[in-house]
């Protein structure tokens, strides 16, 4: 039932595809400067629900009302515009009232007699609609859109997420549905997009990938788990409690069910011949508790070690790297050498050359100059942005297949194909679906799945988060943590960044490539406290110039004495020291095979490692900026 502040309510909702029911009887309702996450596994139906409630796609049953005079605003998942529209063109192409009145007046004028051109003004009055250019110029640049004159078929994929987006933010809607909006989308604007959100009193409907984004921006989560909406009064923290906990005691009551229904089933056998009217009661009781104990549990404890294959102690030397695009400077004389078993993170702007560097490694593209030398027991696994165009009338199974039919675990034990589809949420029964059926996020999903079953050794992975639900980030996570190889992330997803890496290497622009000794948090506070010690740094500047300081001194203030230069240096052996210590305490902690001794000494030290890292990182950090 619809409350007073309703702007939305859904009431048995039920969409299917041939036999695919993809949701049943979903009931849900959104009042005023609610914001609400909607979460589900890929080919659950968001996206679908999503397009059914702004108009886009019918539904089977149920109904969905709006209030009366609502403003709706809806981002796509993949926005699409004809290719020969300008940017600001293209902020006028999907019709809303705005932009309807604005096309009214103009025949209005084009009309010798102007009729009803009073009216027509009173209303452009009324709705100021004659600030909508000059809005969608304002919104534009703030997603950093200046060249309002570019068509939309020279823009790459983030940028026309940001015109799409600044389409839907310039209307001004009470109501917000957006489709993963984070995707393809930089650090920055997402952090923009995050502070806009919080700032405003919308009322929002969204699908996302991006954890930090979702607990940052909703209050409330609806999760569809096996076509049963679930709700949630809380961020996706709370959410992932919550929803714990509902899962603990699902499966108790699954395996009470078990053992109650293994008793009835020696009865039901017992009996098979006509029973009196006064065993009917139990015979129906018995059939409803068989549904009960037939369902899946939940099993949170499985976890995919799949063992890489060998890997020499030399991975691959960088030497002196240049690579130029015209004008852009994507590399200017970079050099690195990978560690074995390293996980490393790339993060910046979209153009700065993040997916060019993996191409250049993968020997897609050349250089300009330099040398790149790679081991020769390197066995790289490839997940780039593009993805892998499937045959679309194979199943599955037989993708999965013509691989490799099973995957070594070490130890002796192994997976089959079916058995590896299974851990990356492919049910037998979705095993033998044909691949045309596939969601979008399915689609990754199984292009991830054709990745790492060929057991590489060196994983390169460029944006793996973008169209896969949370349940398989949360897979992938864990499969990358325990990954025995090595790793290069390019990833906007903040969270997973934290989660993965052990490092950054953060693209600036221009060929600046800076090496950063921490995730993605730590990086984010020490550029804030950066930001803040230089704002601070010109304030107090200021008045001593008019003193006439010279400025020289200032930078042989800065500049690092012999003895700082090996104090640098040796911080960056002993933070590499500190995080191998780190490691085989967590690893020996974990075992389960230490005796009390040891395990209350290895307690005691795994703190003072940490301290230890975090002091001589801020440390390192401080001399670096000026090394």
């Amino acid at each position: 039932m619809a409350t007073i502040n309703s702007i939305l309510q859904v009431d048995n909702l039920t969409k299917s595809f041939g036999d695919l029911v993809l949701f049943e009887h979903l009931t849900f309702g959104l009042s005023q400067g609610q914001r609400v996450g909607l979460i589900a596994k890929n080919g659950s139906g968001k996206s679908t629900l999503l397009n059914i409630l702004s108009g886009k796609e019918d539904y089977d049953e149920g109904s969905i009302s709006f209030r009366r005079d609502v403003q709706v605003g809806y981002l796509e998942q993949t926005p699409h515009y004809p290719g020969e529209l300008t940017v600001l063109e293209a902020c006028f192409f999907h019709g809303n009232a705005t932009v309807n009145l604005i096309k009214d007046y103009e025949r209005c004028m084009e009309d010798p007699l102007h009729p009803g051109l009073d009216e027509i003004l009173a209303r452009m009055e009324h709705t100021k609609a004659w600030d909508y250019e000059q809005k969608a110029k304002q919104i534009l640049s703030q997603l950093n859109i200046c060249d309002f004159s570019q068509t939309i078929d020279t823009l790459s994929g983030g940028q026309l997420k940001r015109v799409a987006l600044a389409n839907v933010l310039i209307t001004d809607p009470e109501l917000l549905i957006l489709d993963e909006p984070t995707n393809h989308l930089d650090l920055e604007m997402t952090e923009w997009l995050e502070e806009y959100l919080q700032r405003t009193n919308l009322t929002l409907l969204m699908v996302t990938h991006d954890r930090y984004f979702l607990d940052r921006v909703c209050s409330e989560i609806i999760e569809i788990d096996n076509k049963t909406l679930y709700q949630y009064k809380g961020n996706y923290s709370y959410y992932l409690e919550k929803r714990q906990e509902r899962i603990d005691a699902k499966n108790a009551e699954i395996a009470r069910a078990n053992n109650l229904y293994r008793t009835e089933l020696e009865w039901m056998r017992r009996m098979p011949q006509a029973r009196g009217h006064k065993a009917r009661y139990r015979e129906d009781a018995f059939y409803e508790l068989e549904k009960v104990a037939k369902q899946h549990t939940y099993d949170n404890n499985v976890k995919l070690d799949v063992k890489a294959s060998y890997i020499g102690s030399k991975i691959f030397e960088a030497d002196h790297l240049c690579k130029s695009f015209g004008a852009l400077k994507i590399m200017d004389d970079f050099s690195y050498i990978f560690s074995r078993y390293e996980k490393m993170g790339i993060v910046g702007n979209n153009g700065t050359g993040k997916s060019t560097f993996l191409r250049i490694l993968m020997g897609e593209i050349q250089p300009d100059s330099g040398t790149l030398d790679i081991g020769e027991t390197v066995r790289f696994g490839y997940y780039s942005q593009d993805g892998l165009k499937f045959n679309e009338q194979m199943k599955v199974i037989d993708v999965i297949q013509n691989i490799a039919e099973v995957i070594e675990l070490g130890n002796g034990k192994r997976l089959t194909a079916s058995q590896f589809l299974q851990h990356f949420l492919f049910t037998p029964e979705t095993q033998h679906n044909y691949v045309y059926k596939l969601s979008g996020g399915e689609r990754r999903r199984l292009y991830l799945c054709m990745v790492l079953m060929k057991n590489p050794n060196f994983l390169v992975l460029d944006e793996p988060t973008n169209d896969l639900d949370i349940v398989t980030l949360n897979i992938l996570e864990e499969y990358l943590q325990s990954f025995k190889g090595c790793v290069i992330v390019v990833s906007h997803d903040r969270y997973f960044m934290d989660k993965v890496v052990d490092h950054l290497l953060i693209f600036n622009g221009n060929g600046d490539i800076r090496d950063f000794p921490g995730n993605y948090t730590q990086y984010r506070q020490w550029k804030e406290e950066k930001n803040r010690r230089d704002k601070e740094s010109v304030a107090s500047e200021k008045p001593k110039e008019s003193h006439a300081m010279r400025p020289e001194r200032t930078e042989e203030k800065h500049r690092l004495s012999y003895k700082e230069r090996r104090e640098f240096e040796q911080l960056e052996l002993d933070i590499n020291a500190l995080e191998i210590e780190k490691k085989s305490l967590e690893e020996a902690l974990c075992s389960g095979t230490l005796s009390v001794e040891e395990l209350t000494e290895k307690s005691k030290r795994l703190p003072q490692v940490v301290e230890l890292i975090d002091e001589k990182t801020m440390r390192w950090l401080e001399l670096s900026e000026w090394a």
